[in-house]
């Protein structure tokens, strides 16, 4: 394959420039149905295509778009219908109707199908929005995150004297203690870690919510950290591998291939059945971040900003308090 030439790149940031020009509103006219613009007609398949570059561009992460391509698909096969504006509310309740699955997936699989024909809209496809009313009543169980002793005894069976064993034992401290995801976790980078100030610097090009965030951490991961990246060093080395990433594999890879394969969570499941921890995952830990800090008398505000989260209602969530431990709370203001 012939290499792309540097001089066919563009460098300079046009991300939005269309946003607020003429050309933007001439299509937010058009997709409220303006008599002066005819419907266009086009397949599902080429929507979901063109949606998907569209995604590519304004750099969705890569898991959203994969979402989007196999549930629309998934969509598609079940009610056997081929054009965007033929589609309307009984479809989307005859594909809930065919799976069999939890209340819950079938809401996260909603979602994404709204999503997708929400995109539709904008792009002048359709020219209602019927899928708004459609709802999966879930009930909202909250889930628990890791405590203190579940992250201690973790730490108390690993070996680190071990390199895969140390790596495991660091990312599982590191979402403990900062609340990240492991896709960032993935991600991060030597040039992420200021050891010299205990502090993660991350920029936004590795973050769900694409925004810049700062994360403070203790001694006891500095020490970690440390010992981490010398060893990815000499690994990278014996590999001949290139690269400068925190977490890798004992080849000096990257940690993560895909989706569903991923090296720390699959061995934090591993730890977990091994020795009876039943909140050692990824999500379980970052719970678990928010709960302590909330104990340890942090605003939900700043919780909020830490975990990187659009809203506050999302971060309740996390926030795993029974009805008993609110009445106490409630007590104190009495």
């Amino acid at each position: 394959m012939v290499k792309k030439k540097a001089i066919f790149t563009v460098t300079e940031n046009l991300n939005g420039i269309f946003m607020d020009s003429e050309v933007g509103k001439v299509n937010k006219a058009q997709t409220k149905g303006s008599t002066a613009t005819s419907k266009l007609t086009i397949t599902i398949e080429l929507a979901l295509t063109t949606i998907t570059r569209q995604m590519e561009i304004s750099g969705n992460r890569a898991r959203t778009i994969s979402d989007y391509n196999v549930y629309v698909n998934h969509f598609v096969n079940t009610i056997k219908v081929k054009y965007v504006d033929e589609l309307n509310a009984d479809h989307v309740y005859e594909w809930l109707a065919s799976m069999n699955v939890s209340n819950q997936t079938k809401l996260t699989r909603l979602k994404c199908l709204k999503a997708f024909l929400s995109r539709c809209f904008d792009n002048g496809w359709i020219e209602r929005k019927f899928w708004r009313p459609i709802k999966v009543k879930v009930d909202n169980r909250v889930k628990e995150g890791a405590t203190e002793r579940d992250i201690r005894v973790l730490l108390s069976v690993l070996d680190l004297n071990d390199f895969v064993q140390l790596r495991d034992a660091t990312a599982a401290l590191l979402m403990f203690k900062t609340g990240l995801r492991i896709n960032t976790i993935v991600h991060l980078e030597t040039q992420h870690i200021d050891f010299t100030n205990n502090l993660l610097r991350i920029d936004g090009s590795i973050v769900k919510n694409h925004d810049q965030i700062l994360l403070p951490f203790d001694d006891t991961l500095n020490r970690l950290l440390s010992v981490l990246v010398n060893h990815n060093d000499a690994i990278r080395r014996e590999y001949d591998q290139e690269n400068s990433y925190v977490f890798i594999t004992k080849k000096g890879g990257i940690i993560a291939t895909g989706q569903s394969h991923n090296n720390i969570q699959k061995r934090l499941n591993k730890y977990a059945k091994e020795y009876g921890l039943k909140n050692i995952s990824p999500h379980a830990l970052r719970r678990g971040f928010a709960k302590s800090l909330l104990d340890k008398g942090a605003n939900i505000t700043d919780i909020s900003k830490a975990l990187g989260h659009s809203n506050l209602a999302v971060t309740t969530q996390y926030l795993h308090i029974d009805k008993e431990e609110v009445a106490e709370n409630l007590r104190r203001f009495l």
